[in-house]
């Protein structure tokens, strides 16, 4: 997403400023060098220590779900976002699940890599032999019995939107644990899932339910002609059929919890929707160090509830934890919706960090 947004911004600046090589200079100024990135790449499993030390007992199977669906619209490449799926499945791991994978047609889904979103945790899945073999064979839906596990989690991606809603198999599977006293959940575009569940009593499941997922503002703003695109908006759906909508603020962290259903808004929303599945089980997350992008996040949050001050005096204490990546890019979507004020501030935030931790 960031490399859109960067070409988008630098052709707006452009305009504005009539020195289209200066303002292109400027913005990959303030992005990582490359070899922050190859040395992201190398990340193996046993470099985690989260994951490899102080694991508890087994507790029980977690079945995640990811789409079959490889393109969309004008035959764009589409599929499961890798980031939503790697990042439950270490917090499911080291918190003592083991985690199965399944598809609707099963074998090896595609997959949505951003590179650009990509940390130590996402290249670690992704390079770790074990799991990959896991999700190049995932299971057909098909041949799942809900009664093997403690919890459902539907992986995000805009593939979901077309082979989740009207899945007989995702509908049994999802009633059955849902009915059982077990977790149901879902982030970004995963809730498509939930639309067409009805329980027993002949009520839709998310009906009068908190729930979250991709926004309208969201899907609008990184496709404009979504409605074209998919079969629905997934907030519209939500909303039509009874859910009690929460969106949070666009493109940062945002999880709901209803009883035993638990949704997140976007993949910014993943790591805290994974340990509050592991809290609502029944047990206490493992402490986990946060990673650059969620305290990006949390700063974020903090310059769009308390302002520029407040933001800044967060990277003065510790500016070497925040990833400029994520601050860039709420920057350049600022400035693409002329909110010029706004796009400078982070900008100038982003510019802070590079000083500070030069």
């Amino acid at each position: 997403m960031i490399k859109k947004l960067v070409i988008s911004v630098v052709i707006l600046v452009g305009l504005m400023s009539a020195s289209l090589y200066g303002a292109k200079s400027w913005v990959k100024g303030l992005l990582p060098d490359k070899s922050h990135f190859e040395t992201l790449k190398q990340t193996q499993t046993q470099d985690l220590t989260y994951v490899t030390q102080d694991v508890p007992s087994y507790r029980g199977k977690i079945l995640a779900v990811v789409t079959s669906v490889d393109r969309m619209g004008d035959d764009k490449q589409t599929g499961y976002e890798h980031t939503e799926l790697a990042r439950a499945y270490w917090v499911f791991v080291a918190n003592g699940f083991e985690v199965d994978i399944a598809s609707p047609k099963g074998g090896k889904p595609p997959v949505v890599i951003d590179g650009e979103d990509m940390g130590r945790f996402d290249y670690a899945f992704l390079n770790d032999a074990d799991i990959q073999s896991k999700v190049n064979n995932s299971m057909p839906l098909s041949e799942i019995n809900p009664d093997d596990y403690e919890a459902v989690y539907f992986v995000g991606g805009k593939g979901t939107m077309f082979d989740f809603p009207d899945n007989p198999d995702i509908q049994h599977i999802t009633k059955s644990l849902y009915q059982g006293g077990k977790v149901v959940s879902a982030v970004c575009h995963g809730p498509a899932a939930l639309v067409n569940v009805l329980l027993d009593n002949g009520e839709s499941l998310i009906a009068n339910k908190q729930i979250s997922g991709f926004t309208n503002e969201e899907e609008l703003f990184l496709i404009p002609d979504a409605k074209q695109i998919f079969p629905f908006l997934l907030e519209d759906k939500l909303r039509e059929q009874g859910a009690q909508f929460n969106p949070g603020m666009v493109y940062l962290e945002q999880v709901v919890q209803d009883g035993k259903l638990i949704t997140g808004q976007n993949p910014w929303s993943v790591w805290k929707m994974a340990e509050m599945v592991v809290a609502e089980l029944g047990y206490e997350p493992k402490v986990r160090k946060l990673t650059p992008e969620e305290y990006s996040v949390a700063l974020l949050m903090t310059y769009k509830l308390q302002g520029f001050d407040a933001a800044i005096a967060m990277v003065e204490e510790q500016p070497e934890v925040f990833q400029r990546i994520l601050i860039l890019m709420h920057g350049i979507m600022a400035l693409m919706k002329w909110d010029i004020v706004e796009g400078i501030d982070l900008f100038s935030i982003a510019s802070r960090i590079r000083d500070l931790t030069a």
